[in-house]
């Protein structure tokens, strides 16, 4: 089995910073590759590879620390917990899960001893190959994409208030997609100590292609165009060209990275017409303990600035727009992404909506006193 790759950002045509960051990485080696003389071909060894995308949010300073931390976070976890343990697809699944969590914990705490930090977070996607399997982790609304014989599913579900009402049946997944809240996460690394992270697996086929990519592509876009792109070109550095390209041509509103991969070779079978693919969870049988998650206590200052109720996930009911709306009056705004929405934002829209309200009912008084003018001296 043959694995061909390349990863590609750009900092688009409006940001002045670039908080997007990737990571690729020969777990085998614990050592990450760099790609300034192109794209890699690798046959995998027993540990396989690791391709992480972060979208950093909280300002420029703090947006690209806290993308770059995830990164090299989670390879350093993976170093440590993968590397000399005895290859197994549900080990390689805690260890992927760990890594983001652990990387959650130290990213919080950085936050907490620099105030100058404070809000920093970052979405992420990390896909781990091992084998001919394909597990991806999930936080925030960073994508994966899989392309199998010119067809595109979306491996992940955004971590994000649109995602949760399109579950609902309140709007549209074409509404979703221009809505002015699309931006708003529910999930991402860093802003709270503890994480709930999306898992996911895939089998692999004969000539599947990954596509990771922070939403200043998955933004523009469309998952068809990106399918076109991918099965149009035969190396993967032309297809993070040309996506990056089109986003750009298409605005370039946000950062842009994409990290395309292509798996081959006599050990993966071949695709079929019947073939399912996309969204499929991976479950594993426990979580990491409280201590693991957050290893320092918060403090004083820092609890008061935390929820009482948990952050919304995937895993439980989905709440109605009522209960959604409410969680975002109460978050705080966390630069270009907010951690639950923006309250006033949600405030002045409100304003805005009830204003014709008002006016009726001044218009009812108004000719309720008329009349009442009539009646007395008429």
């Amino acid at each position: 089995m043959v694995t061909r790759f390349f990863a590609l950002t750009d900092v688009g045509r409006v940001r002045e910073h670039n908080e997007d960051m990737f990571l690729v990485a020969d777990l085998e080696s614990g050592m990450p590759l760099d790609f300034t003389d192109g794209a890699h071909e690798i046959a995998a060894g027993p540990h396989g590879l690791l391709f992480v995308v972060a979208d950093g949010m909280g300002g420029a300073a703090s947006g690209e620390l806290a993308s770059s931390m995830a990164g090299s976070l989670v390879l350093d976890a993976l170093r440590q917990t993968w590397m000399p343990a005895n290859p197994s697809p549900t080990a390689f699944a805690e260890a992927l899960r760990d890594a983001t969590v652990l990387a959650n914990a130290r990213i919080y705490q950085h936050a907490r001893d620099n105030p100058e930090h404070r809000g920093m977070g970052t979405t992420v996607t990390i896909a781990g190959l091992l084998g001919d399997h394909l597990f991806v982790v999930q936080v925030g609304d960073s994508r994966a994409y899989m392309v199998r014989d010119g067809e595109v599913a979306q491996l992940t579900k955004d971590q994000s208030l649109m995602q949760r009402l399109v579950e609902a049946g309140e709007i549209t997944a074409e509404e979703a997609e221009v809505s002015e809240r699309r931006n708003i996460i529910l999930q991402a690394l860093g802003p709270e100590a503890h994480v709930t992270i999306d898992l996911t697996h895939q089998q692999l086929c004969r000539g599947d292609t990954l596509i990771l990519c922070s939403d200043g592509l998955s933004g523009l876009v469309r998952a068809t165009e990106i399918a076109r792109t991918a099965s149009d070109e035969q190396a993967m550095q032309p297809i993070c060209q040309r996506l990056v390209d089109r986003a750009n041509q298409l605005g370039g509103v946000d950062n842009i990275t994409v990290i395309a991969a292509r798996f081959d070779g006599e050990g993966l079978r071949a695709s079929t017409s019947g073939d399912a693919f996309g969204y499929n969870t991976f479950p594993l049988a426990g979580t990491m303990s409280d201590e693991a998650q957050d290893p320092a206590p918060p403090s004083r200052e820092a609890r008061s600035t935390l929820k009482s109720d948990p952050t919304p996930t995937f895993g439980t009911p989905i709440p109605s727009r009522a209960v959604l709306e409410a969680e975002i009056e109460r978050a705080r705004p966390a630069g270009d992404h907010a951690r639950l929405g923006a309250p006033e934002r949600v405030v002045q829209e409100r304003r805005q909506a009830v204003r014709p309200v008002f006016a009726l009912l001044g218009v009812v008084a108004l000719v309720a006193g008329l009349w009442f003018l009539f009646e007395l001296f008429g």
